[in-house]
């Protein structure tokens, strides 16, 4: 099993190192622009909030919501990012929490630390700090952090229960857990052995129910979904198109092998079944 696990770990992050590199192109000589995340990158940021980063930051994010929309972070504090990546939430958070604060990223995948870094001296803060590692053994102390977020990560972790332990772990007492995340409801079998629909948020996703039935057991408490949006049809085409295409196995004229029939036979039985929602819990 855990070979497993390592194998589905080494998948998900070549995937984002590829997709971090591509940037905006699809990355296989088609000439068609196709990038990752394409259909739900950006949900919940405002104009203003996008508006302050650097242009890379906003490009390499593929998260599926703000996470800090619907927190009260204030200046001063520590706020820690699970899966930070290009650094888009870790670039908002730092401003938040100002000099006085610090904002710590977590990521597995060394392209994306790079390009966070990157990004965090684009941007002149100096407050930010991103640590390689895994989000199921954090690389950070127990009982150091006010708020631990994260956008559309804890989705593609084989061990669930690990991160919500860990997050568990390195909350302060009456810390903040806010997180963006993607949950499904009975996927097709298909679906769940699809390994480029598993990089993309979706075959890895577990219910609502057992996502937040992970957070009680874990010993967070005041658990409460604030918000949820759920994939139509036609949302759903879109994302699982911009996914294959950009894994080389999708139809309709970009390097894939799939038909453009199957893809929209695929979007079908997923609609309504697949959503984002942003979730918040406490440590007492």
């Amino acid at each position: 099993m855990k070979k497993a696990h390592e194998e589905i770990r080494k998948g998900i992050s070549e995937d984002y190192a590829r997709a971090v590199a591509a940037g905006t192109g699809c990355g296989c000589g088609c000439g068609v622009p196709v990038q990752k995340g394409v259909a739900a990158k950006l949900a919940g940021y405002s104009d203003e909030d996008l508006a302050s980063l650097p242009g890379e930051a906003v490009v390499n994010s593929f998260g599926c919501g703000n996470p800090l929309a619907f927190s009260a972070v204030r200046e001063g504090q520590v706020v820690l990012d699970l899966g930070s990546g290009a650094g888009i939430d870790l670039l908002l958070a730092a401003g938040r929490v100002g000099p006085a604060g610090r904002v710590i990223g977590v990521d597995m995948t060394d392209e994306m630390i790079v390009k966070a870094r990157e990004n965090i001296e684009a941007s002149g803060f100096s407050n930010i700090e991103v640590r390689k590692g895994l989000i199921e053994d954090l690389p950070v102390e127990t009982g150091s952090v006010d708020w631990v977020i994260s956008n559309c990560v804890i989705n593609l972790s084989p061990e669930k229960p690990r991160v919500f332990a860990e997050i568990a772990r390195v909350l302060k007492k009456g810390g903040t857990m806010v997180v963006s995340d993607m949950v499904a409801e009975r996927l097709p079998r298909e679906v769940l052995e699809d390994a480029a629909l598993y990089s993309s948020c979706i075959a890895g996703a577990i219910s609502e129910k057992e996502y937040l039935a992970g957070l009680s057991e874990a010993g967070l408490t005041d658990i409460e979904v604030m918000g949820r949006m759920v994939f139509d049809g036609a949302q759903m085409k879109d994302m699982v198109e911009s996914e294959l295409k950009f894994a080389g196995d999708a139809g309709s004229g970009c390097c894939g092998s799939r038909s453009r029939g199957m893809v929209e036979g695929l979007a079908a039985k997923l609609e309504g079944r697949v959503w984002s929602m942003k979730v918040r819990a406490r440590k007492l």
